[in-house]
């Protein structure tokens, strides 16, 4: 097997030895490969760089956004991706390896890895590969970021603005052609981790989050950045193909943990094929 691997040293928990750590790992498991540590600026480039290498598996370590952009841009017909714990919440990865460091992660699917096709959603051409959530909870996403910078002043100012968006621009949605619904938040998960879907379900798991009041909605919103977000009283569950989503103004929006914004009007659907991602075999992390 012949790798790229790229490390974002200045994400979350990657850390300034992570390039001379990853060609350790690579050398004990008799392993091809080049490590990049790109700068600020350049992480996209380097992406594409490894990929144009036509390697037989890219491997990132990074935070969510990059693992996003690395599956993306590989696709189902690129080189095997795996994209390793390396920012702060790891949604992609702790869905595909658990909550294991990146080191061992790295060293159990060099020493036993195989293929697994991951389906994800898509939305307006932005895929997602765990969760999306819609709507005004998603602010709390903001809230939260400042909160981990240890800046509650911050913090506070952006929960004082998600709840003041709160109501203020409702969703409409359609979706698989179901009568038209409107809410204040819509939250799509893919088969990798809805409890609700097997993985071999072609169909996304749609929640519309609809609280009644200021209280539903900091409940809600609480709710959505810890991730118990499906057991809100308010939240009603369905399945989804296709569909679309319209405010009256632009949509934030949370895909696999990271914030966007995205346009009044966005499109869904469910990509069956996604990106093949590098997974260990049972035994190799068997004790």
């Amino acid at each position: 097997m012949r790798v790229e691997v790229v490390t974002n040293i200045a994400s979350g928990s990657v850390g300034k030895d992570a390039p001379a750590q990853a060609e350790a790992i690579l050398a004990e498991h008799g392993v091809t490969g080049r490590v990049h540590a790109p700068s600020e600026g350049e992480l996209t480039a380097c992406l594409r760089d490894a990929l144009d290498a036509k390697p037989d598996a890219l491997l990132v370590v990074a935070g969510d956004g990059t693992a996003r952009a690395a599956a993306e841009m590989a696709g189902p017909e690129g080189p095997l991706v795996a994209p390793l714990p390396g920012g702060t919440m790891n949604m992609l990865p702790h869905a595909l390896y658990g909550a294991v460091p990146w080191q061992q992660a790295m060293a159990d699917c060099l020493k036993g890895g195989h293929e697994r096709m991951i389906s994800g959603g898509e939305i307006n051409g932005r895929l997602f590969f765990v969760a999306a959530i819609l709507g005004s909870p998603a602010l709390w996403a903001d809230a939260r970021e400042a909160a981990r910078a240890g800046r509650a002043d911050l913090a506070l100012l952006r929960a004082r603005r998600a709840l003041r968006r709160a109501f203020s621009s409702r969703l409409r949605y359609v979706l698989d052609g179901r009568p038209k619904g409107k809410t204040e938040a819509l939250s799509l998960m893919t088969p990798l981790v809805s409890t609700d879907l097997n993985s071999e379900d072609q169909a996304l798991e749609a929640a519309a989050l609809d609280p009644a009041g200021a209280l539903d909605i900091f409940r809600l919103g609480v709710n959505t950045v810890t991730g118990n977000w499906r057991n809100d009283p308010s939240v009603i569950v369905g399945r989804c193909r296709i569909g679309k989503v319209w405010a009256g103004g632009r949509i934030p929006a949370i895909l696999d943990g990271e914030p966007a914004r995205l346009d009044d009007t966005v499109s869904i659907r469910f990509r069956p094929k996604a990106f093949r991602a590098l997974v260990p075999t049972p035994t190799a992390t068997a004790k």
